[in-house]
């Protein structure tokens, strides 16, 4: 993956390059930590998709309403107040992104969100966005 000796030298150079760095402090070591762990480009690209998808208000919608349980296509088109052939077309890319999960039961088809992974990043979406909200309105507040 990464070379050690490559990172030093990477650091160093950086350090010793005053055109790409004006500040008087490196953190040589911060740096190498930083570059050393750096996820893989095919991680990268799987992150910045994950988050592609949970990017379209629609999706997040869907995602909240599925928290609560597995519903059916008509639920969740009630629901949302939505066409069921919209909310498919939804579904359809959250399952290929394995956020969703489908299991049949006679004809009817029912979703749930794939994994406790999922619900985890939701909960931490919701968690920082109130706690933002709240931090805005503590300084409106004055």
């Amino acid at each position: 993956m990464y070379n050690k000796g490559k990172i030093d030298r990477d650091v160093k150079k950086m350090m010793d390059d005053k055109e790409k760095c004006s500040c008087c402090a490196a953190h040589a070591q911060t740096v190498s930590q930083a570059k050393s762990s750096m996820p893989t480009d095919k991680e990268i690209s799987g992150i910045s998709a994950f988050f592609k998808v949970l990017g379209d208000p629609t999706r997040i919608r869907l995602m909240c309403v599925l928290e609560k349980g597995e519903l059916c296509v008509c639920d969740l088109a009630v629901a949302l107040d939505m066409t069921k052939s919209a909310i498919s077309h939804q579904l359809s890319g959250l399952r290929r992104a394995k956020l969703v999960k489908s299991r049949r039961e006679g004809k009817n088809i029912y979703y749930s969100v794939d994994d406790d992974h999922v619900r985890e990043v939701l909960t931490l979406a919701y968690t920082h966005i109130r706690h933002s909200e709240q931090d805005n309105s503590d300084k409106c507040d004055g």
